[in-house]
């Protein structure tokens, strides 16, 4: 009998990550895969990225659909190998023939068939866990809803069902109306629960879009250590809105920097750091570097500059634990690099950048920004940072006030340089400015620490010489 290493399950997602979203769907029932094959997108609160096959042979079924939430070891694809046999098994009690096929005895009647199980009206195969009925047993379970013009409308049914902030239970909902709620950009669980039903048709989904329903659902719960959000009024009443439901990762990214602004006392230090020697380095060096497979961009070079600072200012790549009153400081340098996305702010992790050089760091982040790009970056990549650089010099800007992101300390900030006439040995002459502005925590750091640690970084820019002079 086959085991559940036969079956191609979700793994582990990383620390704190229990569940993930399927976003897309590469393979269908039928198509031969390989190992190590992507079959699926999965989105968590941190990242998206693609899953690959551990097996290999021809899907026999899909077990999830677009849209699913699934959990840490839970089949999403049933696979056959050449011969047709299939590598994914029934539980026990489902691999037994059925009793329908052994002969019934003369005068017995007819077995009648079982009643469908409230799951079935999800994708085919889903496995889903066996809950309670959500209304009494006494009360009949509610007929097949058609998606004619026999449905009441949306509002017909407004005043008897009142909205709950989420739903029970799995939505029952045919594949066309997921990708319909897909798109226009509305969640299966707003429109249920508005409505008062785990059954969801196309004419719930289009009526709930064209009312702008989501201000009439109940305000959602206060995320953990924040306070509840305020209500908004309902915006309809004064012209056309259209509602967008928020990623996982827009979503978890809005709740981290509320929770940041309230519990750091956030400071930042602006300097500027001029460049032109450095610059001049850059596109000397910028086509052997490219052999190598890297990018030599201002980003790269940042982060073997600032790597040398948080050695020479460890406290910068600390952590504060006020529950304990202590502070964690770490024998290692794992930097975030702050890539922008099409969906939303993703900020990948170049681990161990005080033991790399140049080239190095340059092939990493080069690596690490095309995975957050191509939606194929895994949470692990985005865990353990210890210090955060964000460079906005590609958009525009003279100066920014960069979040810190708990549980570091600090964040630096980078604009875009500009060439100005500076006064060298009694002359102007045309020098390219780089400004910076680190941000940091001012319950363990001083403002002349914040001061230190960036003019040390300005000069480390100016003269590069000074990383070999002092080490790192």
């Amino acid at each position: 009998m086959a085991t559940m290493a036969d079956r191609l399950t979700v793994p582990d997602l990383g620390e704190g990550i229990e569940s993930a979203t399927v976003v897309e769907i590469f393979v269908k029932a039928g198509d031969s895969i390989e190992t190590d094959q992507s079959v699926l997108s999965l989105e968590t609160d941190k990242a998206q990225f693609e899953l690959p096959s551990t097996v290999a042979g021809k899907v026999a079924e899909l077990l999830v659909d677009i849209g699913d939430e699934v959990s840490i070891g839970q089949a999403v694809l049933a696979v056959e190998d050449a011969g047709g046999e299939s590598l994914q098994q029934a539980a026990p009690e489902t691999t037994a023939p059925p009793a329908a096929e052994a002969p019934a005895p003369p005068d017995a009647p007819e077995e009648p068939k079982p009643l469908p199980q409230a799951s079935e009206p999800n994708a085919p195969g889903i496995e889903q866990p066996v809950a309670e009925p959500a209304s009494p047993p006494t009360e009949p379970e509610a007929p097949e809803r058609s998606e004619s013009a026999e449905t009441p409308p949306l509002e017909s049914r407004e005043a008897a069902t009142p909205a709950v902030p989420a739903q029970r239970g799995p939505i029952a909902a045919a594949p066309s109306v997921r990708r319909l709620a897909r798109e226009l950009g509305v969640q299966l669980e707003r429109v249920a629960a508005h409505i008062g039903s785990d059954r969801v048709t196309k004419a719930d989904v289009e009526a709930f879009k064209k009312a702008g329903a989501a201000p009439k659902a109940a305000p959602p719960a206060a995320s953990p250590g924040l306070p509840p959000p305020a209500p908004l009024p309902d915006f309809s009443r004064w012209g056309e809105i259209e509602i967008e439901e928020m990623s996982k990762i827009r979503r978890k990214t809005a709740e981290n920097m509320a929770r940041a602004w309230i519990e750091i006392p956030t400071v930042t230090h602006y300097d500027e750091a001029d460049i032109t020697k450095l610059e001049g380095l850059r596109k000397r060096y910028s086509a052997r570097v490219k052999e190598a497979g890297g990018h030599l961009t201002w980003t790269a070079i940042l982060l073997h500059v600032v790597a040398g600072a948080l050695r020479r200012f460890p406290v910068f790549n600390a952590s504060v634990d006020m529950a304990s009153n202590r502070i964690i400081h770490k024998k290692y340098v794992h930097i975030g690099v702050a890539v922008d996305t099409e969906r939303g702010l993703l900020v990948p992790v170049i681990r161990d950048a005080d033991e790399k050089n140049i080239v190095a760091l340059a092939k990493a982040l080069n690596e690490v920004s095309e995975a957050a790009r191509s939606r194929n970056i895994k949470p692990d990549m985005m865990q353990g940072a210890t210090f955060t650089i964000t460079n906005l010099g590609g958009v525009g800007g003279v100066g920014f006030s960069p979040i810190v992101n708990p549980p570091q300390v600090a964040i630096l900030g980078v604009s875009r340089s500009s060439v100005r006439p500076v006064w060298v040995d009694d002359k102007a002459e045309p020098r390219q400015i780089l400004p910076l502005s680190l941000s940091y925590d001012h319950r363990i750091i001083d403002g002349a620490d914040a001061a230190r640690f960036l003019r040390w970084v300005c000069e480390a820019l100016e003269e590069p010489f000074l990383l070999d002079l002092e080490g790192q």
